[in-house]
């Protein structure tokens, strides 16, 4: 009888566990594997504002619960790496002039603005190279529903990165520091995973 009730209790206190780890274990905003010297430790999203939504059972939703409304499986944590990449993708390429690259990450409005800097940077005879110092911090500052199927995405970016630069004059070294609002779409019913860049401001350190 003793046997049996902690075996009993035992698969009790497993089942208890379980429950914690799956609350606790959840990844939300920032991850672990930023460095310290990049990413803070809370990991807090941001407050998203609200938009024109969609309604589920008759109440508007706002933020991030209208774009899980619509696509259930959507993670923030998953998003804010992939962010990431995209971020230093994007970065890397604008420098190097890579155009295919570029091509398959940004909104027409904004490839045609970084193609005439790159057209203008190529006429001057000058290239440039990027190396990130940290991987970079990102925040997610706004989520929202636009018409349809359509969210969007607006993440506040804090990164470190060494810029070398050849022209005319000679060769030069640059170390960087930059705050960006980049803001990221994608229609959530298609069969592309894919958020393309369509729009870049300036943001405070």
């Amino acid at each position: 009888m003793q046997v049996l009730e902690l075996i009993i209790f035992a698969g009790l206190a497993g089942l208890i566990l379980y429950q914690l780890y799956s609350v606790l274990g959840r990844r939300v905003g920032r991850q672990p594997e930023d460095t310290p010297a990049t990413e803070a430790a809370s990991g807090v999203v941001r407050p998203a504002e609200r938009t024109a939504d969609p309604v589920d059972d008759g109440v508007a939703l706002s933020g991030l619960a209208a774009v899980k409304a619509k696509d259930p499986g959507f993670d923030v944590g998953q998003f804010l790496g992939g962010s990431k990449s995209a971020y230093q993708m994007i970065v890397k390429a604008f420098a190097e002039g890579d155009r295919p690259t570029l091509k398959n990450l940004l909104a027409t409005p904004v490839m045609a603005s970084f193609d005439a800097a790159i057209a203008q940077r190529e006429a001057e005879g000058r290239t440039e190279t990027v190396e990130f110092l940290h991987t970079p911090r990102a925040d997610l500052e706004k989520a929202e529903m636009t018409a349809g199927d359509l969210a969007r995405m607006t993440v506040r970016f804090l990164a470190e990165f060494r810029s070398r630069t050849k022209g005319p004059e000679g060769e030069g070294v640059d170390d960087k520091r930059t705050a960006e609002l980049w803001t990221f779409e994608r229609n959530l019913k298609s069969r592309d995973p894919n958020w393309m860049l369509v729009h870049v401001d300036a943001a405070e350190a």
